[in-house]
């Protein structure tokens, strides 16, 4: 296998000349795009369809943005990131439909060995990130390698998420931890609030 067929599968992998190549492509891509303005928004969506595996039509990040290559991301429908989010995708990344990412949101696939004579050959692995639909995180919050987020999902401000987080449910600390699920009540008090809100409107 090549490095690159290693990393992918999760295993144990060094960067060689195609990873550094690679990696110089994204980082390219990503210079450009932190480059752009406001007002080139239509040209800014064109870089990320290019820089990331896949996406919906809507997408939208605000720079700063970072990651190491992009081509091993794949976000659904309606994403939003504010500034400053990063995503190590050594290993894949996958987004689901309608999430939204607070400032300085972090996505890290990447890993180390525990033992440092392995860890200083420059050897390292990534495990997959999954984040469903849905699902607001909330700002500085750290999402680490091998983590599944459900759909339905609220990650609270300064989170660390080193588990798996369960559909429907609000979830915050460090470690990241369940706080509640979200019921019926939630529903009817924010269909309330929608409702007085289109009537301010009107």
């Amino acid at each position: 296998m090549t490095q690159k067929e290693l990393m992918l599968a999760e295993k144990l992998y060094c960067v060689d000349n195609e990873l550094k190549k690679d990696a110089a492509h994204s980082r390219k891509l990503i210079r450009i795009f932190n480059d752009t303005t406001f007002e080139q928004s239509e040209y800014r969506t064109q870089i990320l369809k290019e820089l990331f595996g896949s996406t919906g039509e809507n997408i939208y990040i605000e720079p700063p943005f970072r990651c190491d290559y992009g081509s091993n991301t794949y976000i659904g429908e309606n994403f939003y990131a504010n500034f400053d989010c990063i995503i190590l995708d050594v290993a894949e990344v996958h987004i689901g439909r309608n999430v939204l990412f607070a400032p300085r949101v972090c996505i890290f696939t990447a890993g180390h060995p525990i033992y440092a004579d392995i860890r200083n050959t420059g050897a390292e692995y990534g495990k997959k990130v999954t984040i469903g639909d849905n699902v607001w995180i909330g700002g500085n919050s750290v999402i680490n390698p091998g983590v599944t987020i459900g759909n339905n999902v609220v990650i609270g401000s300064g989170s660390v998420v080193t588990r798996d987080i369960p559909d429907n449910i609000v979830a915050a600390g460090n470690p990241c931890r369940v706080i509640r699920s979200i019921t019926d009540k939630d529903k009817q008090f924010w269909q309330l609030q929608y409702e007085e809100y289109k009537r301010n409107i009107q």
